[in-house]
């Protein structure tokens, strides 16, 4: 069953009873924020760092800890970039599974494991990376509460594409673009499920979008953006 025609609906319906979370920017701009979960990827990311440096636009990456620890090269690559990071969980495991301290040593564990990918001090990392997107989008009311408890920020979306079940470049990109629009916050995935065709679809969709006069912003921008509305 695909999922792509529910994804709207949904963002319809859980952004105003979660108003807590980041689903979105300001309407009032014509900015737009990719976003790409599930890396870094040896291969993919590399790939994807290309057409970002090509266009110059800055993105926003929902790490795991585990493919942080694999790929620490591509990581601080990223990061050196300038892109901004978040959390996505250390090994993709639904946060409704853990237990309250169990999930906040699960990401502490991802914020030690970009730490030392970065080269950065675990304090600073603790302090600066703090958005976190659940695996699959799923959470609960209790969830967010531990969250905004341990000083988290929740990270959602307003368009997917589902492109990880590679649907084919052209269909991900056509659900991008007929959903796009002020504020956009766009996920994309650029590791082992989707990240084959992530540097195709975000070069054609990073085009589209500037030709259209959007610009692109990162996460934090649009949190910022959004408390001065």
């Amino acid at each position: 069953m695909q999922l792509a025609p529910v994804f709207p609906i949904l963002y319809r319906i859980l952004q105003p009873t979660f108003p807590s979370c980041l689903w979105s920017g300001s309407v009032r701009e014509p900015i737009v924020a990719l976003t790409f979960d599930d890396g870094p990827h040896p291969q993919y990311t590399p790939e994807l760092l290309e057409v970002l440096d090509k266009y110059k636009i800055p993105a926003s990456f929902f790490w795991l800890g585990v493919c942080v620890e694999r790929s620490p090269e591509v990581a601080k690559a990223v990061y050196q970039r300038g892109h901004w990071v978040g959390l996505h969980g250390y090994n993709h495991q639904m946060f409704t599974s853990f237990t309250p301290p169990n999930l906040k040593q699960n990401l502490e564990k991802t914020q030690l494991a970009i730490a030392q990918a970065c080269q950065l001090d675990f304090d600073y990392v603790q302090t600066h990376v703090r958005d976190v997107r659940p695996p699959n989008g799923v959470f609960t009311p209790q969830i967010l509460n531990s969250l905004q408890q341990w000083n988290y920020r929740p990270v959602m979306w307003s368009v997917v594409p589902e492109d990880w079940v590679l649907p084919g470049v052209a269909i991900v990109v056509q659900r991008v673009l007929s959903q796009v629009q002020n504020g956009a916050l766009i996920v994309l995935h650029d590791g082992m499920f989707g990240g084959a065709e992530v540097a195709e679809t975000t070069a054609l969709i990073v085009k589209n979008l500037l030709q259209r006069g959007f610009r692109f912003v990162t996460v934090e921008q649009l949190w910022q953006l959004n408390s001065v509305v």
